[in-house]
């Protein structure tokens, strides 16, 4: 059974293998032919490809009408520097964009998902399903949500754009996170007797996770590789992606701990404050980036900055 699991990694590495290479990465090492090359492939017209051609070369310190298929690219527009420019001396944009960044990671996890992935069998027999078979079988019931939801998110993401998703993810989160902890906290109480708790309590569970990974779950790791500029975007990434698997390790090792401490239900009530404040992260420091080009981003930052600046 556990050797199953290596075929789904195995046509994965089969990919990779067809996988070119990033056409900004390309270009940042010179390789303008080869770069071109991708962009025709990837792109929609012609036209489309030579204008993210253009951008690209720009954005890298090259002039937008080189045409040569190699250029020589100075130690000076390579990554040196990077790391204190990013976090010693950023620009107001580069601080908001590392803002936006690091802090999508961390309300990833710390809302409480991976509580409910890794316990749900817990958190039922808490509701007062005590049958083994019958919480395998609602613990099913999860893994289905969350296939469903992700599959829809792959639909809705592009369409109604970042934002708006993760606003109506957070939203949902709160309410399905406030029931269930209100109704896990009947069902402890009453041993499972309150047949009525027990039901809302499981269907609390399946919509808080339906709302997660419709939005917070695949926009998190959509708008964080989109919104840093060229020069900083593997520091930037690497950053967002350590604290969100620090905060996936915390969350995993301490929900037992909390829930024997403050309860099962007033674990959830905690995880629902937590979402109250990524519901205001995302209202004030996550604009819309539906449609924008990664050069754009830097400027795109810098208006939403200025417009909060005006604001107060």
């Amino acid at each position: 059974m556990l050797g199953i699991a290596a075929i789904p990694s195995l046509l994965l590495a089969v990919g990779l293998l067809k996988m070119p290479e990033s056409p900004r990465w390309l270009i940042m090492k010179g390789r303008l032919g080869d770069a071109k090359k991708i962009l025709y492939k990837v792109s929609n017209t012609p036209e489309q490809a030579e204008i993210r051609l253009r951008d690209i070369q720009q954005s890298v310190g090259i002039d937008e009408n080189c045409d040569d298929d190699v250029v020589k690219i100075h130690e000076s527009k390579e990554s040196h520097g990077v790391w204190k420019e990013l976090l010693l001396r950023p620009t107001p944009a580069l601080r908001w964009i590392l803002i936006a960044g690091v802090g999508i990671h961390f309300f990833e996890h710390a809302t409480g998902i991976e509580a409910v992935i890794l316990y749900s069998h817990k958190i039922f027999a808490k509701a007062g399903v005590h049958d083994t078979r019958k919480q395998i079988l609602a613990t099913v019931g999860v893994g289905l949500t969350k296939f469903i939801a992700i599959v829809a998110s792959t639909f809705l993401v592009d369409k109604v754009g970042r934002r708006k998703l993760l606003l109506f993810s957070v939203i949902g989160m709160i309410c399905t996170l406030a029931g269930l902890g209100t109704f896990l906290t009947l069902a402890e109480h009453s041993g499972g007797k309150i047949i009525w708790a027990l039901v809302l309590s499981i269907i609390s569970t399946y919509a808080y996770v339906g709302f997660f990974n419709i939005g917070l779950a695949p926009v998190t790791w959509v708008y964080s590789a989109e919104i840093y500029p060229l020069r900083y975007r593997a520091l930037g990434n690497g950053i967002g992606v350590a604290v969100n698997r620090l905060m996936n390790a915390t969350v995993s090792m301490t929900f037992l701990t909390m829930s024997n401490a403050i309860t099962i239900g007033g674990t959830f009530f905690l995880f629902c404050g937590v979402s109250v404040v990524a519901l205001f992260f995302v209202i004030f420091f996550c604009p819309e980036t539906k449609g924008k080009s990664l050069e754009e981003m830097e400027s795109l930052f810098t208006r939403r900055k200025n417009a909060d600046d005006t604001n107060k």
